[in-house]
């Protein structure tokens, strides 16, 4: 491919820079646990499903321990009760909501006994995660992937079985990743929907029923294909590593999952979510799920020329931070988006000048390329040459995760036939542009290497300023999307705790090996 001339030493000390911002975040996450994190271990021992009034089961245990004392974690607490039980995690757990077993008060149960059941039952749920990536593997070795970008294309229709039939249709037509957008708000839902759900609102709710009937969808239709279609779902919110592991369960693909996204633009506490994310990006990792982050949503509040450096010093953040939970690069959907101006004079260029800075930050990562929306009117027109454009840009740069424009992106929502105009642009424009980015140069010291050194340049400086604040001081003085959220505000803030000194979480023991 045609690259830009960049300092790999430059690129080595913002990479540095970003690695000491992300350790002084996981010394918070090292000492810290959540609601969430906990009701994760339950559902990873085998606990699902409802009280007879709704509340899920993690929830409803979770609960009943939280009254006593939840600072040393669900796990050692909840093995006991299977002992005492003598029975699986999930009558267990029926047992403790229906108040019909006691625990507190038994000390009849070892403490090497409940370690050795703990074991157990974390071997068993990190062998559940192996599984679903050895599937994965399995299915893709049978009829592969294309290769990237991928093609990738939303439904959302509040009704999970309305999304299977659109889900097929885009695949039809050519998608290569079908992502089910979460109803809207359900980022700040702290608990999971139980069950197929038919209703929704700006989207469909991200359940492991839901997950599962998509699966087999896409499945059916990659089947008739020959070729493997990837699925996608959100996690990012109050909820995050619950959600992994419902996902991990039923052999998705991706998960949107970036905290920096929750605490921006949904106001979740950043303590907590931290946390959350560190738990939720161990079990991607074991389970092979590409995470996708969304630096795109930055260029919503802040001018994509001007803010330029705060995405690509968020990507470089993500990326450490993602590191630290294990993840390789072929599994970071960092994000990223063609949001310019388009009348800003020579604004291909500068989008240019960005993708490929960012292809070369991170060469083997499979990044996540967002569609023009910003810029969008009813002119629907002006919005498919602008599409256009964004498909050039995105083979050109062989980006990896390209999410498809659509026409009437500012009317409504798409139907089906807007998801098949857009899938023909892109078709043809990955078709007639496919080695574009293998035949051309880049000029030395030309535009568009001189706005890829100025962002960098300034990214530099950003992430320096952030290791002497910190990042959670760094958000709080507003210094991503223009927005600034304080360190103990924020949704879910009750739900973080500091670990005692007999906390147990044999999971992320396990993962973090």
């Amino acid at each position: 491919m045609a690259t830009l001339s960049l300092d790999q030493k430059q690129i080595e000390r913002v990479k540095a820079s970003a690695y000491k911002i992300a350790e002084g975040v996981q010394k918070h996450i090292d000492s810290h646990s959540s609601v969430s994190v906990e009701r994760t271990v339950l559902r990873l021992y085998g606990v699902d499903g409802t009280t007879e009034d709704g509340t899920p089961l993690p929830n409803k245990v979770v609960d009943l321990l939280q009254e006593e004392d939840l600072k040393n974690g669900v796990s050692s607490f909840f093995s006991k009760a299977m002992l005492l039980s003598g029975r699986d995690a999930q009558i267990t757990a029926e047992l403790l909501s229906q108040g019909r077993l006691e625990v507190k008060t038994n000390a009849s149960t070892s403490l090497n006994a409940i370690k050795a059941k703990e074991n157990e039952l974390a071997q068993s749920a990190v062998a559940v995660l192996e599984k679903t990536k050895n599937r994965k593997e399995l299915k893709q070795s049978k009829i592969p992937a294309p290769p990237q970008p991928w093609r990738y294309i939303i439904v959302a229709t509040g009704n999970i079985y309305e999304d299977r039939i659109q889900a097929k249709s885009a695949a039809y037509s050519g998608a290569d990743i079908v992502a089910v957008i979460r109803s809207t708000a359900q980022s700040l839902l702290d608990y999971v929907p139980f069950g197929a759900t038919t209703e929704g609102f700006g989207g469909t709710y991200a359940t492991q029923e839901n997950f599962k009937l998509m699966r087999e969808a896409l499945d059916e239709a990659g089947e008739e294909q020959q070729r493997y279609i990837r699925l996608v779902n959100y996690s990012s919110g109050l909820c995050m590593a619950e959600i992994a592991a419902c996902a991990a369960f039923e052999d998705l693909d991706m998960l949107l999952n970036d905290s920096m996204y929750g605490i921006l633009f949904r106001d979740i506490n950043m303590k907590r979510t931290f946390v959350d994310q560190y738990f939720s990006r161990l079990i991607c990792a074991h389970a092979g799920i590409i995470i996708n982050t969304g630096e795109d949503n930055y260029l919503t509040t802040s001018d994509a020329i001007e803010a330029a450096h705060t995405v690509t010093a968020s990507q470089l953040i993500n990326e450490a931070m993602a590191k630290k939970a294990k993840l390789p690069d072929h599994l970071l959907g960092l994000g990223h988006a063609f949001e310019i101006n388009p009348k800003h004079e020579n604004a291909f260029l500068y989008e240019l000048a960005h993708a490929q800075l960012a292809r070369q930050l991170f060469p083997k990562a499979p990044l996540k390329y967002m569609p023009p929306t910003k810029y969008k009117s009813t002119d629907i027109f002006h919005a498919h040459c602008l599409d256009t454009m964004f498909n050039l840009a995105s083979v050109t740069t062989n980006q990896g995760i390209h999410l498809a424009g659509i026409l009437t992106e500012a009317i409504h929502t798409p139907l089906m036939q807007d998801r098949f105009q857009s899938l023909s642009s892109i078709n043809t424009v990955f078709n007639m542009a496919k080695c574009l980015g293998e035949e051309i140069e880049f000029k030395k010291n030309g535009f568009i290497e001189k706005q890829a050194q100025s962002v960098l340049d300034e990214t530099e400086s950003f992430l320096s300023d952030i290791v002497d604040t910190g990042l959670m001081e760094a958000i709080t003085a507003g210094k991503f999307a223009d927005i600034s959220r304080p360190i103990d505000g924020g949704k879910g803030r009750s739900g973080v705790f500091e670990k005692g000194r007999d906390y147990s979480n044999p999971i992320i023991d396990l993962l973090e090996k």
